[in-house]
């Protein structure tokens, strides 16, 4: 048996938690069930999040080869394939929740199944899994949701604000940029038409701090870029983006706004390749899907995982709604497809008003769970992290022994499709939870979470920094200047020198 604990911050100092009783109360459990403690890992995580995909203990099968897929026409009725034999098993415990877990341990382990619980999908890479339709569905209907929270998304955020509203930040980076353009004007060289672009613009707060302090700061210093500038609103929400233009609509034709896909936004921004003096990015990345990966006894897995509802859960729901358990993954597909305003339209039995509907929503994010289960990956370049990355990029994080850690499959595609856009003295600028070093996946509790209706997940920084590093970039993380003690960094990427 091997036991890892990974908040080592709260094992010393005046916040220090008591972790060997409920170590010691895990340990007899396993040590009382049938399970093969020389085949069992138990890791200790402190999930910092108030709302998270986990259960306080979980136990997730390492299996020892790739499971074959389900065969509806064999009969097969399990959503996640015949089962594998020869599998090792990991205990995850939640120590911030822990309490008394051993009757729970005990439970786990004591036929090697989680527990009973409702699939809504089947096995899977975490970036197949139904928590991002969740999530794309909260940005596209957010008005419904806050409508039925009371509250802005922005209040469900630490500190209840985005600090990409600071505006002492804001305007240190518009004072960077005029000095850029001050030399290219005293060179002859700056272009007619300056491009700002932004990319998730949320409630369109922060796009209204940078143009205002831009004019401020234009009028004070005597500059005359406003009047050059084009800024580009970005968005895959058609209903954010019209939020975020209403907040600006005192810029006038300074302001553009076009839905973009964060993932590959040159398909909707590639004509301004070349030309972007800056790209600002905001708690985006950490908001795109992404798989995890993990090295365990000299072998590389994959994470996969499959979203369920728990079993008391999915039946108290089902009553709530007029609908047998079984028939519930069938309304939450159709609420995913349709939105809560359609999906009254097509089930009126269940779904009387948008309202009715948006509650049931909320009440399946609150209760939704992922379980998760390690499968082998032969060979790390047979993995596809995009169209143009593979496994390969991984492997030096994967050989410092055994850990596990985020591929953020979305940022990193989006973050290679982003860079040719950039203007040879242009930057990228992002704030959002960085991992800046690999050995911090060890030490801490990196994601999912739940953020009011949506996704976070920390972005692996190294990886990052890689794929600036290839292309030519570089590309560098550090606390934010002015909230050190926040958990939000600041990368920069601009044209190695």
């Amino acid at each position: 048996m091997r036991i890892e604990v990974r908040p080592v911050a709260r094992l010393r100092g005046p916040d220090q938690v008591a972790t060997t009783d409920a170590i010691a109360r895990v340990l007899a459990a396993a040590g009382d069930s049938p399970a093969d403690l020389a085949t069992l890992r138990v890791v200790v995580d402190w999930i910092q999040y108030k709302e998270s995909f986990r259960e306080p203990a979980d136990l997730r099968p390492i299996l020892s080869r790739v499971p074959p897929a389900a065969d509806p026409s064999a009969g097969d009725p399990s959503p996640d394939g015949p089962p594998v034999a020869d599998q090792a098993l990991e205990l995850a415990i939640d120590l911030r929740r822990a309490g008394d877990l051993a009757g729970a341990v005990a439970a786990l382990l004591g036929d090697g199944q989680s527990a009973a619980a409702l699939p809504l999908e089947p096995w899977g890479p975490g970036t197949a899994s139904c928590i991002w339709r969740f999530n794309t569905l909260y940005w596209q209907a957010l008005s419904h949701w806050e409508q039925s929270t009371g509250r802005e998304y922005e209040r469900a955020l630490p500190g209840g604000a985005s600090d990409a509203r600071n505006t002492a930040a804001v305007r240190e980076l518009v004072l960077e940029l005029f000095k850029i353009w001050d030399d290219l004007d005293a060179r002859g060289a700056l272009p007619a038409e300056l491009y700002v672009v932004e990319l998730g613009v949320g409630n369109g707060g922060q796009a209204k701090t940078w143009l205002d302090e831009f004019v401020a700061l234009s009028r004070a210093h005597h500059r005359d870029y406003y009047r050059r500038l084009h800024y580009l609103l970005g968005d895959y929400s058609p209903h954010v983006l019209g939020r975020a233009r209403q907040a600006v609509a005192h810029h006038g034709e300074h302001v553009t706004s076009l839905v973009v896909d964060a993932t590959r936004p040159a398909e909707s921004l590639g004509f301004l390749r070349g030309k972007a003096f800056l790209v600002y990015i905001s708690n985006v990345y950490d908001n795109l899907p992404t798989d995890e990966v993990a090295r365990i006894g000299g072998r590389s897995y994959q994470v996969q995982v499959r979203a369920v509802l728990p079993a008391a859960q999915a039946r108290r729901i089902a009553r709530k709604f007029s609908a047998p358990a079984a028939g519930v993954p069938g309304l939450i597909g159709k609420l995913l497809r349709l939105g809560p305003e359609h999906v009254c339209d097509a089930l009126p039995q269940h779904f009387t008003e948008p309202g009715v509907a948006v509650e049931f929503w909320r009440q399946i994010w609150a209760a939704l769970r992922l379980q998760e289960r390690y499968v082998p990956i032969e060979g790390l370049d047979s993995y596809r992290i995009g169209p143009d990355l593979t496994g390969e990029m991984l492997r030096s994080q994967l050989e410092t022994g055994d850990i596990r850690v985020h591929v953020n499959n979305g940022a990193l595609n989006s973050f290679a499709d982003t860079l040719p856009l950039l203007h040879p003295f242009g930057r990228l600028v992002c704030h959002d939870l960085f991992v800046t070093d690999v050995a911090d996946y060890l030490t801490r509790f990196h994601g999912p979470g739940k953020y009011d209706g949506s996704v976070v997940n920390w972005v692996n920084g190294p990886l990052l920094r890689h794929v600036g590093s290839r292309a030519g970039f570089d590309v560098r993380i550090a606390p934010f200047a002015q909230r050190p003690s926040s958990n939000v960094s600041t990368l920069t990427a601009a044209v190695r020198e």
